[in-house]
């Protein structure tokens, strides 16, 4: 059994069928990537696997425990956390409380104790600063606690996102597109990142339309096309697959 597992999960909104009965499987400790042409259903996966959207029909388990009709609060505090394929940060917020908010939903002191700063407070607090701290020398930002998030480089910024995401203390990381935008030099970087992060125990599930990346980094490959999954394996073999090549340059006249 996977740790992540869609089984015969569909999505529709109204006529549109976004996601067609689809079976797909996440290891522990694997990276895995979901690919296919603009329109495939992806995004449409990762809101489902974060409680945006409610499935038709089908279930969705994470170790075992089903979390489709889950809030997205309840299923983070499961331990799945996420990026978006449109950066989302608090733009005027400094780096390191972009980071901060990330760890909320570890967090015990309750509002009372926030209002009158007692000593537990206190000590969580400096914890999550550290802690915070710690994640962004992890992803490469150092010196930048105190910058705004917006005036960051595009491919910092990110890194932020995936520094933000990682301080939920996630099982199963979603990183949607995370190479878009970024140069060469940034993309190999991002790579040797995300390889980092499964050392650390942390499952990784990416959405990603650089070929190139995916190819290095993933070890299985699930593609979409209109919803349905055409093919499954190993980079070696979803390169050779034909239905993939027909869904990427089109099928011959």
């Amino acid at each position: 059994m996977g740790l992540l597992e869609m089984e015969a999960v569909t999505q529709r909104f109204g006529g549109l069928l976004a996601i067609d009965a689809l079976d797909f499987t996440a290891e522990a400790g694997s990276i895995t990537a979901l690919i296919g042409p603009n329109g495939a259903g992806k995004s449409t996966v990762f809101n489902v696997l974060t409680g945006i959207y409610r499935p038709t029909a089908g279930a969705v388990r994470f170790d075992g425990v089903r979390i489709d009709g889950r809030d997205s609060a309840a299923i983070v505090a499961l331990g799945i956390a996420r990026t978006f394929q449109n950066i989302r940060l608090f733009a005027q917020a400094s780096v390191l409380q972009n980071v901060m908010t990330g760890e909320h939903v570890r967090l015990h002191a309750n509002l009372l104790e926030s209002i009158l700063h007692t000593p537990r407070q206190q000590t969580e607090e400096r914890a999550v600063r550290e802690r915070a701290r710690e994640l962004l020398a992890f992803v490469g930002l150092t010196g930048v606690d105190e910058a705004a998030a917006a005036d960051l480089p595009y491919g910092s910024q990110r890194k932020l996102e995936i520094a933000r995401a990682l301080a939920s203390s996630p099982r199963l990381l979603l990183l949607d597109e995370p190479a878009a935008g970024m140069n060469p030099t940034e993309k190999n970087g991002l790579i040797t990142l995300i390889e980092r992060i499964r050392e650390r125990g942390t499952t990784v599930l990416l959405i990603e339309h650089d070929m190139g990346l995916v190819m290095r980094v993933a070890e299985r490959i699930t593609v979409l096309d209109h919803g349905e999954r055409i093919a499954v394996g190993t980079p070696a073999e979803i390169r050779a697959d034909q239905r993939v090549i027909d869904a990427y340059l089109g099928k011959p006249a």
